[in-house]
């Protein structure tokens, strides 16, 4: 498994990392490893407001579809249009090109609320027993 250092994580998995004023938000590798092949990614509307822990888009792959949650509150800014053509990203590059959204954040601290990546990586290893 592979941990984005500088990104911060939820328990149901989605990462959020700061690039100015704005947080790009995906799924970890643990959760696409766990998804399987992902065949289709529903996201939201650009300029939308969601508060934390609100489904915001969903992942379907060949073994299931999962809502995808806010990880703080905020109003989405950008989607990853890539996606459209290529679900497939989102297990190739989860950290990278296979990323769902970036939105500005009501609250820019409080994503210190959430894990850093050696707690989610101690996390998801209590996950696997």
């Amino acid at each position: 498994m592979t941990f984005d250092k500088d990104a911060r994580y939820r328990k149901s998995h989605e990462w959020v990392r700061q690039e100015g004023d704005v947080l790009v938000c995906g799924i970890s590798d643990y959760a696409q490893d766990s998804l399987g092949d992902v065949v289709f990614v529903e996201l939201p509307e650009k300029g939308k407001h969601l508060d934390a822990e609100q489904p915001f888009a969903v992942v379907e792959s060949v073994k299931a579809a999962s809502d995808i949650y806010m990880p703080v509150s905020g109003e989405i800014v950008e989607v990853n249009t890539g996606l459209e053509e290529k679900p497939e990203l989102v297990n190739e590059a989860p950290f990278g090109d296979g990323w769902l959204v970036k939105f500005k954040p009501d609250d820019l601290a409080a994503v210190s609320s959430l894990m850093s990546s050696e707690e989610y990586e101690e996390y998801t290893k209590g996950l696997d027993e």
